[in-house]
């Protein structure tokens, strides 16, 4: 393999992470971006979408496996999200250390839960065949390349999660609300919008945005108890370098954070491109405390 097919590998590399930071990043966007909630369960959220995506796997056979394990995914998790919320997120709201720590709670006892009914071992989704090859090439300056199809499909898939996200938040009556509620609560509950359900909408379709990314992960890596820790702390890295409330952001950043990631690995060992990727994103907050994009609201309170 030539020197510019390891390039091109490893920047196709750096948009497949980007592209899965991004689709676990946008139900954060939505619940901590757009909600000031901190959800620390959002992890345990990407866990059951793809424990619930092995299960519908298991249950349906044939071409429509994979599709009906996403679906089941997506509204299994907005339908916990909706329970979050309205048995303990909708109590605390404007008290983010209560919020943090319950949310905590709720992510033990769904670790424990998976692993009374999954075992501590990991369960492997496994790719429908179409899924299985490898785009190789053999002529040029790209010689010796393989690109997964799996990888292929997973930032074809964001792209889609995200532009429906986008048509929602911007083109939708729903999203309107949504983006009313983010700029002036009082106000939008004073011309009539039921702020409450607005709030419910809006974290259960980031719970299920996160089962869609547990989904997708469980494609490419064994679904465990703890799967989603490993994805979090990048998540609300994301979020935050991205700008609270900023979709935009929150791309530009997740696909940076993939990038230089897979960049840095090239030349040193995981470990080492964690802490260089860690230490870069302090320096950035401390010239860009508010992200790449920040949306002002009402909401917040002036610095």
């Amino acid at each position: 393999m030539g020197q510019f097919a390891i390039v091109a590998g490893q920047i196709f590399n750096g948009f497949s992470v980007g592209s899965i930071l991004l689709l676990i990043a946008l139900g954060l966007a939505l619940s901590f971006g757009l909600m000031n909630v901190i959800n620390m369960a959002h992890g345990e959220l990407l866990m059951v979408g793809g424990y619930l995506s092995y299960v519908a796997c298991k249950v349906v056979h044939g071409p429509m496996s994979l599709p009906l394990s996403f679906l089941f995914a997506f509204f299994g998790a907005a339908l916990l999200g909706a329970l979050l919320e309205i048995t303990i997120i909708r109590w605390l709201y404007g008290r983010p250390l209560d919020t943090l720590l319950a949310t905590w709670g709720v992510r033990l006892i769904l670790q424990q839960g998976a692993r009374s009914l999954f075992g501590p071992i990991g369960v492997e989704v496994v790719a429908p065949a179409w899924l299985s090859g490898v785009v190789s090439f053999d002529h040029g300056l790209l010689t010796g390349l393989s690109l997964p199809y799996v990888r292929i499909f997973i930032i074809f898939l964001t792209i889609l999660v995200l532009s429906l996200l986008t048509l929602f938040i911007a083109g939708t009556r729903w999203g309107l609300y949504l983006r009313a509620v983010h700029q002036d609560r009082d106000m939008a509950q004073a011309l009539g919008v039921n702020t409450k359900l607005v709030d419910l909408l809006v974290f259960s379709v980031g719970a299920g945005v996160a089962g869609l990314a547990g989904a997708a992960v469980a494609l490419i890596a064994p679904v465990t108890p703890t799967v989603g820790q490993n994805y979090v702390v990048y998540a609300f890295l994301v979020v935050i370098v991205g700008g609270l409330g900023s979709l935009f952001g929150t791309t530009i950043a997740a696909l940076s954070v993939g990038l230089i990631s897979s960049s840095v690995q090239m030349f040193t060992s995981v470990s080492l491109a964690d802490v260089f990727l860690l230490v870069l994103v302090i320096v950035f907050i401390q010239f860009k405390p508010r992200g790449i994009i920040f949306t002002r609201s009402r909401n917040m309170k002036e610095a």
